[in-house]
């Protein structure tokens, strides 16, 4: 992405600018707040396919993200292959179980009794489609010395929260999932050492009897999340 000899400043107006007056920007916060707040996490999908191009546009949208430097230290690789979701299954599973059995510690495993999960990952296998997110921990030069990122969490988290929006905003049902360790990605989906990867994305449609924990509809109120000093 970057050569040596061509990194510099320069100064563009802005290219895209939204003047929306006081009520239009409540309006348009109100619509976005109301659109997002019915965005669920589920565990029990539909196999109705999902269009490539669909997956395509959302990526495309958390690649607009900002992120330390502009150096954008992230990598997303979509899934649809069956034989590969289903090796990311099992491998996801070995892991699961072992959390499961212990490795988690009680508190953990306590935490996690109201939302109702299991070693057991029947979504990986029956979502359309995975999107597996890596963050690249250092970049190459195109003469293929190495430079280093900055802020790497940071970014590629904002990018997940785009893609996550921007997948509910297509119509679509997202489950993030987190296996530790995730090494087997790497050589699942032949990505380089420099890449670590940090979540798993089940995407698709809901099934017809999909349901969430009741614990997951309970959010904290305004008050608790929002301290203003005016």
């Amino acid at each position: 992405m970057f050569a040596k000899m061509k990194l510099g400043y320069e100064a563009l107006p802005l290219p895209d600018r939204t003047n929306f007056n006081d009520q239009e920007m409540q309006v348009a916060a109100d619509a976005f707040y109301d659109r997002i707040r019915r965005r669920h996490t589920v565990r029990d999908f539909s196999d109705r396919p999902v269009a490539l191009p669909v997956i395509e546009s959302c990526i495309r949208a958390a690649g607009t993200s900002p992120s330390g430097a502009n150096h954008q230290p992230w990598h997303f690789v979509a899934i649809a292959n069956r034989e590969i979701k289903r090796r990311i299954r099992l491998a996801a599973e070995e892991e699961e179980r072992e959390f499961y059995a212990g490795g988690a510690g009680d508190e953990w495993i306590k935490a996690l009794e109201p939302i109702g999960t299991t070693a057991s990952k029947p979504h990986l296998d029956i979502a359309p489609w995975l999107i597996a997110v890596f963050a690249q921990r250092w970049g190459s030069f195109d003469d293929g010395t190495r430079f280093k990122n900055y802020y790497v969490p940071e970014s590629v988290g904002i990018a997940t929260g785009f893609l996550l929006a921007a997948l509910h905003h297509a119509g679509l049902s997202t489950l993030t999932h987190t296996p530790n360790p995730m090494k087997f990605l790497n050589v699942l989906l032949d990505r380089p050492a420099s890449e670590k990867p940090l979540i798993i994305l089940a995407v698709g449609h809901p099934a017809e009897d999909a349901t969430v924990p009741a614990a997951a509809k309970i959010k904290k109120p305004l008050g608790e999340i929002l301290t203003v000093r005016a």
